[in-house]
């Protein structure tokens, strides 16, 4: 079985995808630290034409409190707010409409959820919706290993699941061993990235965004050959 484990991110970049198609079971790390100025509650879209970031606003965010236990501010207005800036930046897109009913769903959840909450439902129907299918589980109510930490919990999560493979980003290379993996009955793998460019408004293809700008320019079913090759 293979296994990946990640913080839950707002909308990431499709390379997020890309790791949870290879593998059976998708770990949300949700009950870590908190890091400010991450991609948990933020990311990067073409807004007026410019990269800009989009934001969800939090109460109290801070590295002493894990993800899990990080609110989000009262949506009525930021919300509202955000959800013009996209439409209004994107209408024209090719999928606009396809891809903004899933922004939509996404943002339909509870006033006093958290961001983990958001963020773990944004990955979820959006893997759904262009055709990724994985068992995903959240950390904090599975394991009851949060008193470890680092490769020692990791492991001690593939354990428990029976995972003989692990596949992490590429930049878990100058944090994990493989021999140290190895030892434990774990295969360690890296999910090196190199994502097609796709069509966006220009000719000129800024890479690295998130994936509701791919999906705004592409169907579901393309988004997840991109993904895929």
């Amino acid at each position: 079985m293979k296994l990946a484990i990640m913080q839950p991110y707002l909308f990431p970049y499709a390379g997020y995808f890309s790791l949870i198609g290879q593998v059976d079971k998708f770990v949300f790390y949700d009950d870590v630290n908190f890091i400010k100025g991450g991609w948990i509650n933020r990311n990067r879209l073409l807004i007026g034409g410019e990269v800009r970031y989009f934001t969800v606003p939090l109460v109290g965010a801070s590295p002493n409190l894990k993800i899990n236990e990080v609110k989000i501010q009262a949506r009525t207005i930021w919300e509202r707010k955000l959800l013009a800036s996209i439409q209004q930046s994107y209408s024209k897109a090719p999928n606009f409409a396809m891809a903004f009913d899933c922004v939509r769903e996404v943002f339909s959840g509870g006033a006093h959820e958290g961001i983990a909450q958001l963020a773990k439902r944004s990955i979820r129907i959006t893997a759904e919706r262009i055709g990724i299918s994985v068992e995903f589980v959240d950390s904090s109510t599975v394991y009851g290993n949060h008193h470890l930490s680092s490769s020692t919990r990791i492991l001690d999560i593939c354990r428990i699941e029976g995972a003989r493979t692990y596949v992490n980003p590429p930049g878990g290379k100058a944090l994990y061993s493989c021999e140290e993996f190895l030892a434990h009955g774990v295969n360690l793998k890296f999910n090196d990235v190199s994502l097609r460019p796709y069509k966006q408004f220009t000719d000129n293809f800024i890479p690295g965004l998130s994936v509701l700008d791919m999906m705004m320019f592409n169907s579901f079913e393309e988004c997840g050959l991109l993904i895929s090759s």
